[in-house]
């Protein structure tokens, strides 16, 4: 089989986009070893001491427990809620108004300031709750759009008969759905639970509204911290968080496989 060659414009725009994607995270890398004061791009030197002056720094340690908590918990909710309403949206489609689906996805289009005070003004001002609890629903609000939409994907190819079928034979609604419908759709729950994850654990903006006296979550405190000092301390934060995005990311392809998590 004769294959087309591509026009040396696309291989042109391909590393143009690689470029444009790497890019970024050469420079976070090289200023993370530079042995200077500030932030230097190409680096002057090479050190790891900015990597121990992060674990030196108590402030990080514990925001960065208190995000980990937050995420952990955030995601788990909107697994829950989202699951749940990924399968109505499924299983109901033909008597569910079709926009009602839309309302999960409302997260993505209002801007994330609006959104943060928004949750502000309800959650702590209205409803007075404490400021964790606060934290923990927020996240869990903002990751249901993609709960909602990466598990509604592997639901749209299940086949509920299948399930109907187990239970006209005799089995438990409730066990044919944790024995039958849940690991047809595994791969899509795990994907979403590592998009939802990331997203809370580098969060800002509505963790900005929510936090309060003594609780705060490691990009907030980052943010502080560049308002104070530029030396490289915070590119290499930012190098260990994308060392804990890729460290998700291993261990979800050693277990289950990149590929078989986007379907």
């Amino acid at each position: 089989m004769n294959r087309r060659k591509l026009h040396p414009l696309m291989h042109l725009a391909g590393w143009l986009v690689m470029l444009f994607l790497i890019g970024p995270v050469v420079i976070v890398l090289g200023t993370s070893v530079s042995d200077t004061t500030y932030l230097a791009f190409p680096p002057k030197g090479l050190t790891l001491r900015w990597f121990e002056n992060v674990f030196a720094q108590d402030s990080f340690l514990s925001t960065f427990a208190i995000s980990m908590q937050v995420a952990a918990g955030g995601t788990l909710l909107a697994l829950m809620l989202g699951l749940a309403a990924a399968y109505a949206l499924a299983r109901y489609r033909t008597t569910i108004p079709a926009w009602y689906g839309s309302v999960f996805f409302l997260p993505f289009f209002i801007p994330e300031i609006v959104f943060g005070f928004s949750l502000l003004k309800t959650l702590i001002v209205l409803f007075e709750l404490p400021v964790m609890p606060s934290l923990i629903l927020g996240h869990a609000i903002l990751c249901l759009p993609y709960m909602v939409r990466v598990i509604g994907a592997s639901l749209a190819s299940f086949d509920f008969s299948i399930k109907e079928a187990a239970v006209s034979l005799g089995m438990h609604p409730v066990r044919a759905f944790w024995t039958i419908v849940l690991p047809n759709i595994r791969s899509g729950m795990i994907a979403g639970v590592v998009l939802a994850f990331i997203t809370s654990l580098n969060d800002m903006a509505v963790a900005l509204f929510l936090t309060g006296p003594g609780i705060s979550t490691l990009p907030i405190e980052v943010f502080t911290y560049v308002e104070q000092f530029f030396d490289p301390t915070v590119s290499a934060v930012s190098v260990l968080l994308m060392a804990v995005t890729t460290i998700v990311m291993i261990l979800i392809e050693r277990s289950l496989g990149l590929s078989q998590t986007i379907k």
